[in-house]
């Protein structure tokens, strides 16, 4: 790999991993925040709703906008809107400005997480590109592990409100080091509609990452209610859980990277979908059985981000015209497939507990699999007609 590939993956990993952890860290600072405003438990969740919904509406309009004027633009002003935002939340005067500031938070990372995605795909070279989108994604998974527990190990020593002030500083400084990175990045031909017949093509790939979400999410928002319940687990043992789920994650997306340009993205994408449903029936049936959760946990993770790292490849791939805003339609079906899945996991716990978690995914899993399944069919058809033509 050349010095230049380096160092675009360098600030694409670093950049994505800021990302993640301004997402996951809120979660645990919330009863630090409820009791500085005087707020409730309930009042203090907007900040993640707010912060997920503006993300899911503006990502596809910046991704629009990035080709039409090019990624390195609006990732800039994404980190400099990031910078202010986050430096807001530090010092917010009341708890109405802190919901502005994720309100801003979220316009800033719609604007640079799935453009990362999108110039990598850009200036990757086709045998590399899934190993290249791999380790992008891995930056992303490991704020999941690492980010949040770094942040509330700072909370303990300088106060929640350092947490948005050291990411404010850092997302300054990436500003500049993102404007030169993407300096001699490829331009994009402005001259066509990026969306001009595709547009419900374009809705049909990101529903699978919809569905696939779904099956992932539907538990994973409830893990650590559903593991002291069903197994009694203590509050280290659900943090040893979650960092068994994390580590998963980001070997996955890496070893996916690797599989998907040996054996090619609709192959790697199928096959993790395929095990994906096996994995979530076997969890289902051990989730109770005490240290065995560990070890299923680490597998449905590991195989179910190399299937989203796969996905996001082979959209790459599929849309090379359309990368920007298809990867940005693609993080707005990841949060809709989030929402849906924890709205869906409440109505479950309600009705039935939370032993029934792992076969409601796993049959969200199979829906994913035959809406891929019927992608890869439906690609099949327009390669042989532009054949035949």
């Amino acid at each position: 790999m050349k010095l230049q590939g380096r160092i675009s993956l360098s600030v694409g990993w670093i950049t994505l991993f800021l990302m993640g952890t301004d997402l996951f860290v809120v979660s645990p600072l919330l009863p630090f925040i409820s009791e500085a405003y005087k707020v409730s438990a309930s009042t203090t969740g907007w900040m993640i709703t707010v912060f997920a919904v503006t993300y899911a509406l503006s990502a596809p309009i910046f991704g629009w906008l990035s080709d039409k004027k090019g990624r390195r633009t609006l990732i800039t002003f994404g980190l400099l809107l990031f910078a202010i935002s986050n430096t807001l939340t530090a010092f917010s005067p009341s708890f109405l400005w802190m919901i502005i500031s994720r309100i801003l938070a979220g316009l800033s990372v719609a604007s640079i997480t799935p453009l990362i995605y999108a110039i990598i795909g850009d200036i990757a070279p086709p045998n590399r590109r899934g190993i290249w989108l791999s380790i992008i994604v891995s930056g992303h998974l490991t704020a999941l592990w690492a980010g949040a527990p770094l942040g509330t190990i700072l909370e303990n020593f300088l106060g929640w409100r350092s947490i948005f002030v050291v990411m404010a500083i850092i997302g300054a400084i990436l500003a500049v080091v993102n404007f030169k990175t993407w300096e001699s990045s490829p331009k994009i031909d402005l001259t066509r509609n990026r969306l001009e017949g595709n547009l419900l093509r374009v809705l049909c790939s990101v529903s699978v990452t919809t569905i696939w979400a779904i099956s992932m999410y539907t538990l994973y928002v409830y893990l650590g209610a559903a593991l002291y319940s069903e197994n009694k687990f203590s509050s280290s043992e659900i943090a040893l859980a979650v960092t068994f789920y994390g580590v998963g994650a980001v070997l996955g997306s890496l070893t996916s990277g690797q599989l998907t340009d040996k054996f090619g993205e609709m192959k790697i994408s199928k096959a993790t979908l395929i095990f994906l449903i096996l994995i979530l029936i076997c969890l289902g049936i051990f989730f109770s059985t005490g240290d065995w959760v560990y070890f299923f946990l680490f597998i449905w993770a590991l195989v179910g981000y190399a299937g989203f790292t796969s996905y996001q490849a082979r959209l790459s791939v599929e849309y090379p015209k359309e990368r920007g805003i298809v990867m940005a339609w693609n993080n707005t079906a990841l949060y809709i497939g989030i929402t849906l899945g924890s709205i869906i996991g409440g109505f479950v716990i309600s009705n039935w507990g939370y032993s029934i978690l792992p076969y409601v995914c796993s049959v969200a899993a199979i829906g994913s699999f035959v809406l891929s399944t019927q992608k890869v069919q439906e690609a099949k058809k327009e390669s042989a007609f532009s054949t035949d033509k």
